[in-house]
């Protein structure tokens, strides 16, 4: 596709800008622009002067949506996801895996490689999120006990042979004995090692950022929490400015009165904003799916197990940036940038993703004055519109 959108507001974690341009040639941003300045605009052109025009969300901590379930062994379930979330802006996500009773998911592990070396329409699959199953049992949220495992330097080789490169994003506890080697061999592989489900205290935290610990798993939950004699592992992501934390922005998981808090505490630059969106996720209330074999139900804007326990959310990209300009008063540059530049940094992708720039993956969002999404781009693909924009964007 060779395109000009005219006229635009561009956002992105940079700027923001009215009366832009923006020119996509193949799957890359060829030039940005303020318009009416005379350059070559072959190909199509179209009027966006009514348009907001973002980089496409970038989701790193997602179990599924729609029914489409990430932690299978059947790679068509990922590639059903990938194909049905641009409806919610997302156009790069992680696949991600968890636990398999009294073993490693290799299955699960080979399903997610399947997908993303042979991949479908729709997002691209940047790599593999593994939420465990190296997390401690006192903060294991809706982790069985049975899936949960003590790290080991075979089982890493394992690992990191068996996601064939793919592995971008590591959650464990690093107060788990062996947790250090593990973490220092993952770091030499180029995974970001993220702290999360985990009794860790400050000090155990601080330990485990200095041997390369870069990112934390939903900041507040499945965690010490942070008080005023024993800060906790969220202390020790706060203190350390290389580091970035996440928030599931669904105003369930953390109170609305705390997230604008968490943005204060790291700065709009350090948080990444996920869904920790589950099979349930774009579904009506009441809606019952699985979360790796377990029975879970949408209630009050949430996922819960049968017990009770509230087993990730319900929440889409879409609405999260929504959420995040109404729960935290943040511009909406620094909104976006947590959901589009802050991820790619987090999973080493920001070279080609998350910024209008030149050279840049073309992952574009349309969307109308009131931030409602019309039309998803992936590397110059259009894979989704409404309404008159499905018409104007067809390819001649």
């Amino acid at each position: 596709m060779r395109l000009t959108l005219r006229g635009a507001r561009l956002v992105d974690a940079t700027m923001d800008q009215t009366g832009g341009d923006i020119t996509i040639n193949g799957a890359h941003i060829q030039r940005i622009e303020q318009g009416g300045n005379g350059h070559d605009a072959s190909g199509k052109v179209l009027d966006a002067s009514e348009a907001i025009i973002t980089p496409g969300f970038i989701d790193v901590h997602t179990h599924g949506g729609n029914g489409f379930e990430l932690h299978t062994t059947d790679p068509n379930q990922i590639r059903a996801y990938a194909n049905w979330v641009p409806a919610t802006g997302v156009t790069s996500f992680l696949t991600s895996v968890v636990g398999t009773p009294a073993a490693l998911p290799e299955a699960q592990l080979r399903a997610a490689v399947e997908a993303i070396e042979q991949p479908g329409p729709g997002a691209e699959i940047l790599g593999i999120f593994l939420e465990g199953p190296y997390i401690n049992p006192k903060r294991r949220g809706a982790h069985p006990p049975e899936w949960l495992r003590r790290p080991d330097p075979a089982e890493t080789e394992a690992i990191l042979e068996l996601s064939r490169g793919h592995l971008r994003l590591i959650t464990l506890a690093p107060e788990l004995p062996g947790a250090h080697e593990m973490i220092r061999r993952l770091i030499e592989a180029r995974v970001t090692v993220s702290i999360g489900h985990t009794d860790a205290t400050y000090e155990q935290a601080k330990e485990a950022i200095a041997l390369g610990a870069t990112h934390m798993t939903h900041c507040f939950n499945a965690m010490n929490p942070l008080l005023h004699r024993k800060p906790g592992p969220l202390a020790a992501i706060a203190s350390a400015p290389h580091t970035q934390g996440e928030l599931i922005a669904d105003g369930v998981h953390v109170h609305p009165a705390i997230m604008p808090l968490l943005v204060k505490m790291l700065g709009p630059q350090r948080v990444v904003v996920i869904t920790d969106g589950q099979a349930g996720a774009g579904k009506h209330e009441g809606s019952l799916f699985e979360f790796a074999g377990q029975s879970a139900q949408v209630l009050c804007g949430a996922a819960y197990l049968a017990d009770g326990t509230l087993a990730g959310s319900i929440l889409t990209m879409d609405h999260a940036l929504r959420n995040m300009l109404e729960i935290t008063q943040v511009s909406l540059s620094d909104a976006v940038g947590m959901l589009t530049y802050n991820p790619a940094r987090a999973v080493q992708t920001q070279a080609r993703k998350g910024l209008l720039r030149a050279g840049y993956d073309a992952d574009l969002l349309i969307f109308d004055s009131s931030l409602t999404l019309q039309a998803t781009i992936c590397q110059g693909q259009l894979v989704y519109a409404t309404g008159a924009w499905s018409e104007s964007l067809k390819e001649d």
